[in-house]
C-alpha cells in the first residue's frame, strides 16, 4: 500500500522488482504512495486511500481490485491482503496469530497486573476496527477462488496459515528470504566501522544492533531489560559493566523504550537512531545483532546483519532461525518475553573471539541465501500460474 526505504518487506520489494526487471519483466506497480523514484521498467498506478488506517486498508483493497481489474496485467501477485491475485507474498504473516503471540505475552507480563484490567486490554484490543478490518481481508484472502498461490517465508508460517485458515498444504509455497550479499562487502568495513562508532560515541563498548520498526512486536521492551542485566551482573569482556551499548535503529515510540531503559538505570546506554537509510553503516559499527521478536515471519535485517558478518541472537518464532544453528552462527532464543533467556543467549557473545568465529559462520550461512535464487523461485511460480491461465 505504501512504499517508504525503511521496512524489511519494502527494502525485499525493491531488490525483487530489480532482478523481475533483470529478467525482463515489466512490473505494474500498484500502490498508495512510493518514496523513491520510480525505475525503468516500472510502471506505477497511483490507488487512492482514504479515511482513518483500518479505512485506508479496506480502501485500497476495494480501489486497487478495480485498478488491477483495468490493467489485466498477466499475473497478479500481491505483497498486502488484497481481494484480487494469483499469488500472495504472505510477508506479514498471519495476523491471527501476531493477535494470538501478543495475548501470550501479555499474560506474561500481567503475573504483576489484575485480571480485570488484563481482560480489558484484550477486549479493546479485540474490537478494534483495525484488527478486525486486517482479520476480514486476511480470511476473504485466503478463501479468494481466484488465489493460486501463496508464498510463505518460513515453514512456520506455512504452518499458521494451514492451521488459521485450512488452506491446502499444495496450495503454500515457502521460499525464504534473499539478500543481495554484494551489498556487503567486508573489505571496506573497517574503515566505515570506526567512522559509526565514532557517530555514535562507542569508544571500548561492545555494541548490540537492533533494527526494526514496531518496537512492541520487535520484543525491544524485553531486549532493553536484558541489557539492564547484563550490566547488573557486570559481565563486560573485563568484568566492568559500562562496556555495553544497545543501538536502536528503526521508527517507533522511543520516549516510551527510554524512559525503560531510564528505569532501569541504563538510559546513557540505549541509543535511538530513528529510520536510517545508510543502515550498513549500523550493521558495521555493530558487534552482535538481537532481535528477539515475540512475532516475526523472517527477518531481512537479520539476513543483512549476517551478511555484515555479526552473529544473530533472534527467538525461534522468527522464521529465521530456520536457517540458523544455535550456538553455531547465532543464537536462538525459546521464549523472547524472558529478558533472563535473552541475556544468556547475549552473555557467550560478550567473548570477543566467539562472537567473531559466529560472525563468520553467519556470513557463510547466508551467502546460500540470495536475491537471485529467491526471484528464480517465484518466476518458476510465476510461470506455472501463466501456464494454467493459458490452459
Amino acid at each position: 500500500m505504501r512504499y517508504t526505504p525503511y521496512g524489511g518487506a519494502e527494502v525485499f520489494l525493491s531488490r525483487f522488482i530489480d532482478e523481475l526487471i533483470k529478467n525482463g519483466h515489466t512490473c505494474h506497480l500498484f500502490a498508495a504512495k512510493w518514496d523513491e523514484d520510480i525505475k525503468d521498467g516500472v510502471i506505477w498506478h497511483r490507488v487512492k486511500t482514504f479515511g482513518p488506517s483500518f479505512l485506508r486498508l479496506l480502501s485500497f483493497a476495494v480501489n486497487a481490485w478495480f485498478a488491477v481489474k483495468r490493467t489485466a496485467p498477466d499475473v497478479i501477485v500481491s505483497f498486502e491482503r488484497t481481494l484480487y491475485q494469483d499469488i500472495y507474498r504472505a510477508g506479514d504473516g498471519c495476523h491471527k496469530e501476531w493477535l494470538i503471540q501478543r495475548r501470550q505475552v501479555a499474560s506474561h507480563k500481567s503475573q504483576v497486573a489484575s485480571q480485570t484490567i488484563l481482560l480489558l486490554k484484550q477486549f479493546i484490543v479485540y474490537f478494534n476496527p483495525l484488527h478486525l478490518t486486517i482479520l476480514y481481508l486476511e480470511k476473504k484472502l485466503f478463501k479468494s477462488k481466484k488465489l493460486k498461490f501463496v508464498v510463505a517465508n518460513s515453514n512456520r508460517g506455512k504452518e499458521e496459515i494451514i492451521r488459521h485458515y485450512k488452506l491446502p498444504e499444495d496450495n503454500i509455497c515457502v521460499i525464504y528470504n534473499g539478500i543481495d550479499i554484494n551489498e556487503f562487502d567486508l573489505g571496506c568495513r573497517d574503515k566505515i566501522r570506526a567512522a559509526y562508532r565514532e557517530k555514535l560515541n562507542i569508544k571500548d563498548e561492545i555494541a548490540l544492533l537492533f533494527v526494526g520498526s514496531g518496537f512492541e512486536r520487535k520484543g525491544l521492551g524485553f531486549l532493553i531489560e536484558a541489557v539492564g542485566i547484563l550490566k547488573r551482573k557486570a559481565v563486560g569482556a573485563n568484568g566492568r559493566s559500562s562496556l555495553l551499548k544497545l543501538v536502536v535503529a528503526g521508527k517507533g515510540n522511543s520516549k516510551k523504550y527510554q524512559d525503560i531503559a531510564d528505569r532501569l538505570g541504563i538510559g546513557k546506554d540505549v541509543v535511538f537512531t530513528g529510520p536510517v537509510k545508510d543502515v550498513q553503516g549500523y550493521y558495521s559499527a555493530a558487534d552482535i545483532f538481537v532481535l528477539p521478536s515475540i512475532y516475526e515471519p523472517f527477518s531481512n535485517a537479520c539476513l543483512e546483519a549476517m551478511a555484515s558478518g555479526l552473529p544473530v541472537v533472534t527467538s525461534r518464532i522468527n522464521g529465521v532461525s530456520e536457517i540458523l544453528t544455535d550456538g553455531k552462527d547465532g543464537m536462538i532464543i525459546d521464549v523472547p518475553a524472558n529478558p533472563e533467556e535473552i541475556a544468556e543467549k547475549i552473555k557467550p557473545l560478550l567473548d570477543e573471539r566467539a562472537r567473531q568465529a559466529a560472525g563468520r559462520e553467519a556470513r557463510m550461512t547466508v551467502v546460500n541465501y540470495s536475491i537471485e535464487r529467491n526471484v528464480e523461485r517465484f518466476l518458476r511460480l510465476i510461470d506455472e500460474v501463466r501456464g494454467g491461465l493459458k490452459g
